[in-house]
């Protein structure tokens, strides 16, 4: 198994109505995905709730191998949901491991 970790750090200068917004529409969209993407085994998305840590978005999921990250990654549904964050997004850190 594959599980596959992303963090997402929204821009400083964005408003803070502006950034609940896009993050509730991508965690919308993310959690949407298994219903379209047969490979994706289980997928969270966590908005973070402290204001005094840096990133604002955390990803889990979990996959049974890396081709299907991959695949998953590529997908036109993830590629739409990645879409989302596009103006908003100063950063993203990912890790991806085996169990």
């Amino acid at each position: 198994m594959v599980k596959h970790i992303v963090l997402f750090k929204l821009k400083d200068e964005v408003p803070a109505d502006k950034k609940l917004e896009v993050m509730n529409a991508f965690k919308a969209a993310i959690e949407a995905l298994p219903a379209k993407i047969s490979v994706i085994r289980k997928v969270e998305v966590g908005l973070n709730i402290n204001p005094g840590e840096s990133w604002n978005i955390a990803l889990y999921s979990e996959f049974d191998t890396l081709d299907d990250v991959k695949y998953y990654a590529t997908h036109p549904d993830h590629v739409a949901a990645g879409k989302l964050l596009a103006e908003t997004k100063e950063s993203r850190a990912c890790v991806d491991y085996e169990v």
